[in-house]
């Protein structure tokens, strides 16, 4: 039996009719901006240089949209697949969860420094106990819980489970156990997300796909989403989100100055900046275990690109990429559907990718920057 990652539907997975989902519907407001332009990219990595078809053959991908100023300037999808397809964007959705914190934050609903229990009383007496809002954000609460979903019979495996055969996942977080001490150690956990929306949903008395919702309407999210839920109905905030890649692009766009593209302000200045950069020097690009990535760090469940947190990018599994620059405002948004149970493959293509977003990046920085 292999993984249940590996056997994901990434297109449309609302319409497999095996995992339930809940709507967040679109907003009426306009379309994005389109004038689209050549791009000359060449991407190097891996012992050799490609041209941007290339890469996008070689990485697997199934979509490809850039934006320079809040304008589209090239958008492509494979065979089949075009605006109005919705890509599992798989731990993208975390990203997008720390949107939710930082409006809940914004209102004044929660803080970082808030206890998980303070929130979630279920809680007490688990690997939950005495750890914060920050903690749960960074990734560094220390509960004693391994990532792996190549083995079908982990703890992240269950997890995953009980949204596709409609079991109780928040009954499985009450049994996960403490491991070292809070705020010491960085270790990749979906249960971690997975408390953070249940603090953040006690918190503002609103479900994750109800939220992101109001979310989608203040962006003019502009074709309807959809989260996948268990059987009591919460949503996988930690990867479960299925959108359009414009409204993925909107997302980015937000984590550049906390603004929608109409100016209006949806996140402090402060949480966006601190949401860039890694609260922990062992968070910051280079420092985090290479089977991870070698190429980013970790924010508010965003992930840095470089030490200045000027570039960021939300990240799913198997090739998903929603980066922003912050100090140009361009955005890249890459699906892909890339072979994932042998873990060479994945990180070679998890290498290409992130050299490639920065290579678009770049071309997009030069062209500013031209007299």
């Amino acid at each position: 039996m292999g993984s249940r990652l590996a056997g994901l539907r990434f297109i449309d997975p609302q319409d497999d009719g095996v995992w339930p989902h809940a709507l967040v519907p679109g907003a009426d407001g306009p379309e994005l901006p389109s004038a689209p332009r050549e791009l000359w990219v060449e991407v190097a990595g891996a012992g050799l240089s490609r041209r941007l078809e290339e890469w996008l053959v070689e990485t697997s991908a199934t979509s490809l949209l850039v934006l320079d100023g809040g304008t589209v300037v090239h958008e492509w999808y494979a065979d089949g697949l075009g605006p109005g397809t919705r890509f599992l964007g798989a731990s993208m959705t975390k990203s997008a969860l720390a949107h939710l914190v930082g409006r809940a934050v914004r209102e004044g609903a929660l803080a970082v420094t808030d206890a998980v229990t303070a929130h979630v009383p279920e809680l007490l007496g688990t690997g939950y106990d005495g750890t914060s809002v920050l903690d749960v954000l960074t990734m560094t609460t220390g509960v004693d819980w391994v990532e792996d979903h190549r083995d079908p019979d982990s703890v992240a495996s269950r997890l995953l489970a009980c949204f596709a055969l409609g079991a109780d996942s928040r009954a499985l977080l009450t049994s996960v156990r403490p491991g070292v001490a809070p705020g010491t150690r960085f270790s990749y956990c979906t249960a971690d997300s997975q408390v953070l929306d249940w603090v953040r949903e006690r918190a503002t008395g609103r479900a994750y796909a109800d939220d992101l919702a109001r979310l989608w309407q203040d962006l003019d999210g502009t074709h309807d989403a959809f989260v996948a839920v268990d059987g009591a109905g919460v949503a996988l905030a930690g990867g479960g989100l299925a959108a359009t890649a414009r409204d993925w692009a909107r997302l980015a766009l937000l984590a550049v100055d906390g603004r929608a593209l109409d100016g209006r302000e949806l996140l402090d200045p402060t949480w966006v900046e601190a949401a860039a950069r890694p609260a922990y020097p062992f968070l910051a690009p280079g420092r985090l275990p290479s089977s991870i990535t070698t190429h980013a760090g970790f924010g508010y469940h965003w992930w840095p690109m470089d030490a200045g947190g000027g570039r960021l990018t939300a990240d799913g599994s198997r090739g998903q990429f929603a980066c922003a620059d912050r100090r140009t405002g361009a955005v890249v948004v890459k699906t892909s559907q890339w072979p994932y149970d042998d873990f060479l493959v994945d990180r070679q293509a998890r290498d290409l990718s992130y050299l490639g977003l920065h290579a678009l990046l770049d071309a997009l920085q030069q062209k500013e920057s031209s007299p």
